[in-house]
């Protein structure tokens, strides 16, 4: 039997990947915020399903518009910050970290550990704010917009604990459980695991974990609702490691976290933007 040329064979793969132009770019541009070091056109092509001609347009064109560059001598691409720049010209522009960023500051000073804002974006959480109260010793600082795991991270479970139990089930299924392997040893991978996580977030009314986001972090979190509905818009965190945040400690600041969850209610419900999705839903949703 003759074997069908290159091309064709790509496109053929191509049927079921991304077909138009701006589904393929939205695409690459989302591989590449996740792989911060960058990655090769083969591999972006081969991630995506899109034959290599047409990965090589996309990238062209977003190198040319400055959203992307390319390593001379590794010839990986890589998200420029003018993607992350934007992002934060929009949350500038809302008021968003101006209205929380006094909130999140208090409690990083009185917890001394790290303090992050994560706000629901459709069918995710993405980290808009943060700030770090400890000033030595081990700091975990990770990079704002990107979207947590929801099965294993404090403010996944701080929010789905919030939502009838089907819902919550449908919507992990959606992004994926995050494996032992990729993140942290204790993290659940099945649905009873994670329902026993978000049961017992319910009954106390805010999450905590320990090395399931990450072999070393331990996190608690809250859920921030909107003063106006009601309704859950994002999720307080407080994160460190685990041989300083223990339980007994994510207890003790529980009353600090809950206080600044309804402080962030408050303030940010002051937010035109807020104000203005939450009459149609999540935030960015």
């Amino acid at each position: 039997m003759a074997k069908k040329p290159v091309a064709d064979m790509e496109e053929a793969e191509a049927e079921q990947a991304p077909s138009g132009l701006l589904e393929r770019t939205l695409g690459v541009i989302e591989l590449l915020a996740a792989h911060a070091h960058g990655l090769p056109l083969y591999e972006i092509a081969e991630r995506l399903g899109i034959p290599r001609s047409a990965t090589h347009r996309v990238l062209t064109s977003l190198v040319e518009r400055g959203y992307v560059r390319q390593e001379r001598h590794h010839g990986l691409y890589q998200l420029t910050a003018k993607i992350a720049s934007l992002a934060f010209s929009f949350l500038s522009g809302s008021g968003i970290t101006d209205l929380a960023q006094p909130v999140l500051d208090q409690l990083a000073r009185e917890t001394a550990e790290l303090v992050r804002l994560a706000l629901i974006d459709g069918r995710q959480l993405v980290w808009v704010a943060k700030s770090q109260g400890s000033p030595f010793g081990l700091r975990y600082d990770p990079d704002m917009g990107q979207s947590g795991r929801l099965s294993c991270s404090a403010s996944g479970h701080a929010w789905l604990s919030c939502l009838p139990e089907e819902e919550a089930l449908a919507l992990v299924e959606r992004q994926g459980y995050g494996s032992r392997e990729e993140f942290g040893p204790k993290a659940p991978e099945t649905p009873a695991a994670l329902l026993k996580y978000l049961r017992q977030a319910r009954k106390r009314g805010f999450s905590m974990v320990s090395q399931t986001y990450s072999p070393w972090m331990s996190a608690t979190a809250a859920p921030v609702r909107s003063a106006q509905s009601g309704d859950v818009i994002g999720a307080l965190v407080i994160a460190g490691p685990h041989i300083r945040l223990t339980e007994e400690k994510m207890l003790a600041f529980a009353p600090l976290l809950l206080g600044a969850a309804r402080d962030l209610s408050l303030a940010l419900g002051a937010s035109p933007t807020l104000v203005s999705h939450q009459r149609r839903g999540p935030f960015f949703g």
